[in-house]
């Protein structure tokens, strides 16, 4: 029998890579001061644990002769999950969910088998006691009686319990409080991550029952522990947006089974997370009429079409240096688009403070909210105030010129959903796909540039 002895290693936290000594940065990624060290085992006779894949066969096999049926999907009866899913839960699939604190994992990774009595779950807390799940399950409502919970760390004994449960659905709070005998370090390492996430991964392979895990984040927004975590994973979901309000965002960062292009919406109230099934409702206008500096973008995130208003404030810089602030939108961006405006149209807006806020707490990464933030910085500017039924969709480049936006037809279709009687698009955008769809009683503008749009929007002022 071996001798079992330790080592000091240091581990990239970035991709796991191990090293004998610290370095400053990784040799293997790049990455600075990513180098952490841990205390490992050697001598050891059971090494990490390996991953068979059910039905795949232990010998090599033609690519032809695999069967390549439609996965078995769970609805989780959650419209919004089973969407950015792909449909639903795939059988032996590992999910994971990261998010700031308090922002709703566990609430969201509770209310799942609470609103699924026909799921036998298996819920793991390493966080929390028993009493404190149940507190919060009164809270959310729904039918626990298929739920078990069970507070436990050691992984170990929660394979072991879930070989005999078997159950449907097995839902783990956190893995970074999960450790394994096999590990002779601390939970929440490098190495303890990657050897819970490699044995959770087993188990889900070889039983076919769907596993979520819970992670945490560090400082920087990304998920906490190694790289290696979300690349065993097969799905990466994270919520966005700011604790302190009420509206979530939950992306898919990757998607094994799906698309990564879906996002699905959700408001925090006392009773859990509610779907949003139109989030064009939360972003849009919620004021009176005759108000300057507002603009509604018709956006597009992933798939998905929004409609969310952009609010400026142009002044008169009160402290010489002119101030420049964006709240969810890039601050480099809008210099750039300013300094289009001042180039391109003439418009002296460097002596002048320039303030941007993005309605509804959304961070807007789509080019074609630049039409609209011109237009609610010229309007604030001009103290002249856009009609509410009136949207924008476009790009704006560096010589002034406005630019077509992807799947500008979808844009058009969902501001005459809502309502909208105007929208202002490129004139080289291309709406062929709005043969046979319904967007009478809305008026599709067409600009070449911002020279052009001002005309046009600011006619008689």
């Amino acid at each position: 029998m071996a001798t079992v002895k330790t080592k000091t290693v240091w581990f990239c936290k970035a991709c796991g890579n191990e090293s004998p000594k610290w370095m400053g940065r990784c040799p293997a990624c790049g990455e600075w001061n990513t180098m952490v060290e841990e205390t490992v085992a050697t001598g050891k006779k059971n090494g990490p644990a390996a991953v068979s894949v059910p039905g795949s066969g232990h010998k090599p096999m033609p690519l032809s002769h695999i069967d390549s049926s439609v996965e078995n999907r769970i609805s989780l009866n959650n419209g919004e999950v089973d969407r950015i899913l792909g449909g639903g839960l795939v059988e032996g699939s590992l999910v994971l969910i990261g998010g700031e604190p308090g922002i709703g994992k566990s609430t969201l990774s509770l209310q799942i088998p609470l609103h699924c009595p026909h799921l036998k779950t298996l819920y793991v807390t390493g966080e929390e006691s028993a009493k404190q799940v149940k507190l919060r399950a009164a809270r959310i409502g729904g039918d626990d009686s298929s739920c078990m919970i069970y507070s436990e760390t050691l992984m170990e004994n929660i394979i072991a319990e879930a070989r005999a449960m078997m159950p449907d659905l097995m839902v783990v709070d956190s893995v970074q409080t999960m450790f394994s005998q096999n590990v002779e370090s601390s939970p929440g390492s490098v190495t303890q991550i990657k050897e819970t996430a490699a044995m959770l991964l087993r188990f889900a392979k070889e039983t076919g029952v769907p596993v979520i895990l819970i992670g945490h984040i560090t400082k920087e927004g990304s998920i906490a522990g190694p790289k290696i975590l979300e690349h065993i994973v097969d799905v990466v979901l994270q919520f966005e947006g700011d604790n302190r309000g009420t509206y979530r965002l939950l992306r898919s960062i990757k998607n094994r089974f799906g698309s990564t292009s879906e996002l699905a919406v959700f408001e925090m109230t006392g009773k859990g997370l509610r779907e949003v099934s139109n989030p064009s409702e939360m972003l849009i206008p919620m004021h009176e009429e005759g108000l300057s500096g507002v603009a509604v973008s018709a956006m597009l995130d992933g798939t998905r079409p929004f409609l969310i208003e952009v609010q400026a404030l142009v002044s008169s810089a009160a402290y010489g240096t002119p101030q420049r602030s964006a709240t969810g939108f890039d601050v480099r961006r809008l210099n750039m688009l300013l300094a289009v405006l001042e180039k391109r149209a003439g418009f002296k807006l460097s002596v002048k403070d320039v303030f941007l806020n993005m309605a509804g707490g959304l961070k807007v990464s789509d080019p074609a909210c630049d039409l609209a933030v011109i237009s609610a910085v010229l309007s604030s500017n001009f103290d002249f105030a856009i009609p509410s039924d009136t949207c924008f969709a476009g790009e704006i480049g560096l010589s002034g010129e406005i630019r077509p936006v992807a799947q500008t037809d979808r844009r058009i279709i969902e501001a005459a959903r809502l309502g909208f009687r105007r929208i202002f698009v490129s004139s080289f955008s291309s709406l062929e796909g709005l043969e046979g769809q319904d967007v009478n009683g809305i008026e599709v503008v067409k600009v070449a540039d911002v020279p052009s749009l001002c005309r046009t929007l600011f006619k008689g002022n």
